[in-house]
Parts: structure tokens; sequence; C-alpha cells
């Protein structure tokens, strides 16, 4: 009845938008968080850690109980009493200051099997350092762990790995890798082999955790596997189609498409799917206030055939610096960015306004879906993560060396938050639209196991258009979303019913290479619509 009553209040919230529901509503969910949104990851207790860096000079929230912060190689402040991350709880839509001590600037994050955010890295007194925060702790704040990392860690990327463990990939200058917790440091010369030292178009590099347990790493316009168990290349795959950079600062985004087949004997097809960025020359050019209009098209290559190649397809439009995340329904969401220039200050232009759906199911020609616009631009150092109830929660963009306010500045420093409800929260498909009644939120799930899952449906039921998903919630910055990963949970049977609800039994994943161990997002997703998740920890 809770999940109901959440649903309903909603849609009361977001019918006045003035925006058709078929195609996406918008909402400005708060004015003013104190600081921009660089940085986001959603907890499993549905509130949202967000990260600014902490040299821009002050921010507009005070840090808690009078604090200052005492930084005497601070580029701006060397006291400087206000917070650059904030704690937002999705439920009361409040925002608490927490208290980063060191500089968070274009860091990276990622999520334990328990629960606890690891956030590493960043720039000057933080590229070594590690902070981490414990959810589900109403008075707990970022803990700093100095000098944690073996490697400076600037642009860098971070994966969760089947043992628990997360694996750290590159940052500006660092062609290497390491593990946390802390073993030793590997080279990596491809990320060298990837660098050019005029642009550096391999930071942020995109990686995902192939179904065999190795590394799919790109970088620039190449990717390899990596078995980061022998610190061996076990595969070379071709460059993209045209040559043109998509990693930072070219920052295209990229996503491993949904895992579906995952019953036992049947092969699970792991396709990744990289959209957008900037053309060879656009760094350079964008230094001398030349922005070339950004790339129009998507890449999509299945990593294990045994011929990979790239199979392009076009854009409803050019697109750099969007943020590209997987829904609930298994649909990818193309959301912030540009349509010319780059990465970094002052060097995009033309924001675009309108997010893309893209149908990965649909057949070639008939898979993007053009989306409402905002009414605010997400520019360089924007970000956006999907909720457990649906929606996206949308915040930063600040293209400028500092904070920077008014109405004569190009692309004013943000610091409100927005959500985008995609067209299954049309409340035209309420009655579509599955609460889920059993297991309960925080429940605990074990490897290949039946899991019964008990759920209403008020409205005419499909059983053939009935799935369950499992979302692992990533760290959002930069265009890239980090250990973002969906599985399409095998059914063992159709589903069953009596007056009141339905059971649909599936099986939980059978390894931790399909799926580390740790919180996910779970939902059942009817008709394409999908309910309120609940949180289960894989074990």
């Amino acid at each position: 009845m809770s999940h109901i009553l959440l649903l309903f209040t909603l849609l009361l919230i977001f019918l006045p938008c003035s925006f058709a529901a078929s195609n996406g509503q918008w909402q400005l969910v708060h004015e003013n968080i104190g600081i921009s949104a660089m940085h986001m990851q959603l907890l499993n207790d549905d509130r949202v850690i967000i990260l600014d860096r902490t040299d821009f000079g002050p921010s507009n929230i005070s840090l808690p109980h009078g604090q200052c912060r005492k930084d005497p190689n601070d580029l701006t402040l060397k006291i400087d009493c206000t917070a650059h991350s904030v704690l937002y709880d999705t439920h009361n839509n409040t925002v608490r200051p927490l208290t980063v001590l060191t500089d968070t600037w274009c860091s990276s994050g990622t999520m334990l099997p328990n629960g606890t955010l690891v956030q590493t890295g960043g720039y000057n007194d933080g590229d070594r350092g590690v902070r981490t925060f414990q959810p589900s702790c109403e008075s707990c704040d970022l803990v700093e762990l100095p000098n944690k990392l073996f490697y400076r860690r600037w642009y860098a990327t971070n994966h969760v790995l089947p043992d628990g463990r997360f694996i750290i990939i590159g940052g500006r200058r660092a062609f290497n890798y390491e593990f946390y917790p802390k073993s030793r440091l590997y080279n990596l010369p491809f990320l060298a082999q990837t660098n050019d030292p005029h642009v550096e178009n391999n930071l942020y590099p995109f990686v995902f955790l192939n179904i065999d347990g190795n590394l799919f790493i790109f970088a620039n316009n190449r990717a390899i596997l990596l078995d980061y168990n022998k610190n061996l290349v076990v595969r070379t795959y071709p460059a993209i189609p045209g040559g043109d950079p998509r990693s930072y600062p070219s920052s295209g985004s990229a996503v491993l498409l949904p895992l579906r087949k995952l019953e036992m004997g049947l092969k699970v097809e792991a396709e990744v799917l990289i959209c957008g960025g900037a053309p060879n020359g656009s760094y350079l050019k964008a230094h001398v206030n030349q922005f070339l209009p950004a790339l129009n098209t998507c890449a999509r290559i299945n990593i294990n055939d045994p011929k990979p190649i790239w199979v392009m397809e076009t854009m409803p439009m050019s697109r750099v610096m969007s943020d590209m995340l997987i829904l609930a329904n298994g649909d990818i969401l193309i959301i912030n960015g540009a349509r010319s220039g780059c990465a970094g200050w002052e060097f995009a232009r033309d924001p675009i306004l309108s997010p893309v759906v893209y149908h990965p199911n649909n057949s070639p020609g008939s898979r993007f879906e053009m989306q409402n616009p905002s009414q605010i631009s997400r520019m360089y150092h924007s970000s956006a993560i999907l909720l457990r109830d649906g929606r996206i929660l949308v915040g930063g963009s600040n293209p400028h060396k500092y904070d920077q306010f008014g109405p004569n500045v190009l692309y004013p420093t943000d610091l409100t938050l927005e959500a985008f409800l995609p067209p299954y929260l049309d409340p035209n498909k309420v009655d579509i639209r599955p609460v889920i009644v059993s297991p309960d939120s925080g429940s605990k799930i074990h490897y290949e196991e039946v899991l019964e899952i008990k759920f209403t449906i008020t409205g005419l039921v499909d059983p053939s258009a009935i799935q369950v998903t499992m979302l692992n919630p990533p760290f959002n910055t930069h265009s890239f979303s980090m250990s973002q990963r969906l599985l399409v949970l095998a059914n063992i049977k159709p589903p069953t019913h009596n007056l009141t609800q339905f059971q649909y039994n599936v099986t939980t994943p059978g390894s931790t290479k399909i799926a580390p161990p740790g919180f996910y997002l779970l939902f059942v997703v009817h008709q394409n619509v999908p309910s309120i998740g609940i949180w289960v920890r894989l074990m």
C-alpha cells in the first residue's frame, strides 16, 4: 500500500507539468542544493551523495557544526567554511551538508557489496585520497583516508569486480591500474598508446565487466579486453569507424546494454553502445573559440562475437557530454550535453535540452525517440542518475573555472535539481504499472536461486509482457556511469495469480561475473512500465 501511495503522490506532483506525458515530463525538485552536482551516487537508503570540487571558492551551503576546512594547498580559499558535498534525501526533498576535506574534482567512485560508497582520487591534495560514506546513518559524514592510493587518480574510472573489490583505471598521465583494497600497481600500455599528449583523449575510459570476468576498456577510439588478474590483454577490438575519439575530453558516453538470456545453458550476449562525442580537432579548436559540431553517431558492438565489428547508427542530433542511463525497463536514456565543442572550461556551445530514448531491441532505424525538453542547460560538469521510483535525477552544470552566476553569464553555474519522468510515468499508465508486494525491500538474495516475486496490477494484464530486471546503481560523473549494469532475470514458468495478486518466479544470476555482489534495484516491468523498485542485496 505504501508503494501505491508513493506512486500516486508522485503523479499528483508532476501532473501540472506543461509537457505531454507521452514524451516525458520535467519537474524542478530543488531550487538550490548549495553546490553544483559534478558527481552523483544513489545509496541503498534512497539518499544521493552529491559532490563538487573544493577549490571553486565558497559554495552556497555552510559546513555542519560551524566547521571550517583549512587547506594551505587550496587554489582559492585557505580557510573555507562552506560545504562541497551534500546528502540529498529523495523522500523528503531535503539536503544535508557533508564534510569533504580534500579536492574531489574529477574523481571517481564505487559501491562496495555492503553498500558503502568509496570515492577515490581527485585533484591536488585529493589525488591519492579515498573517502567513504556509510548509508542508513542519520548523522554519518564522509570519512577521509588520505594517501590510500598508489598513484594519483585524476579523471580515472572505477568498476566493481566479481570478488567484491573494485579496480581503478587510468587518469591523467596514469597509464596503469590498481585495486581497492590496495594490492599493487599494474602498468597498462594501452592507455599510453591511446594518449595524445596534446589532447589526452583517453581520460575517464569506458570500462565494463564482461560475462567472462575480463574487463572491456575503451579509450580514445579503441578498445581491449583485459584479464586484470594476469595483467594480460586477451583481445584487441577494431577502432570505431571514422577514427574520432569518444572519451574525455571528446566525451561521448557508453553503456553495456542489458544482459538477457540468463537461463542456464543459453548464450548471453554482451553488447556495448557508445554514442556521441567530439571529432578530431575539437579540443584544440575550442581553445581559439571555434566549436566544431559534435558527432551524431552511435557505435554498437557484440564484444564476445568471434569477429566483432562496430555497427553504426545515427542519432537525431549531434551530441557531446551527454549521459547514458539504463532505465528500469531496459531502454537507454541519453540526456544532457551540447551540440558543439567538447568538455572543458568554456569549450562547448548550443546546449541540448531534449533527451532521447534509445530502444535497443527495436530494429535499426526505429530505435531513437525524442523526448520533451527541459528549460535548463546541462553542460560541462552536469550529472544524472536513475532513482528507485523511476525518475531521473538531473543536476549540475558549471562550464567555468569558478562558480559564475547571473544573467550576463553564458551558461551560469547551476545549483538546481530536476527530475525527468520518462514516458512510462505517464499518468495514463497507472493501471498497468506493477506494485511489488514481496519480497520486502532490503531482502538478501543468493546466486542461482528461485526468487518468488508477488505483485499487483490493477488493469488488464498481458502475462507475456512481464519481466523482472535488476540494476546496479552507478556512480555518475563526466558523461559516464561507472559500474552501471542491468540484468533481465530468467523466468521459471508463466506467472500465476489469484484474485488479488500475481506471482512470478525468476532465477537469480548464476555467477558473480554476470552480477558482482552488492545492492541492486529490482523492478517488475509490465508492458514496458516498471514498478517502483525494491532494494535487494545479492550475496
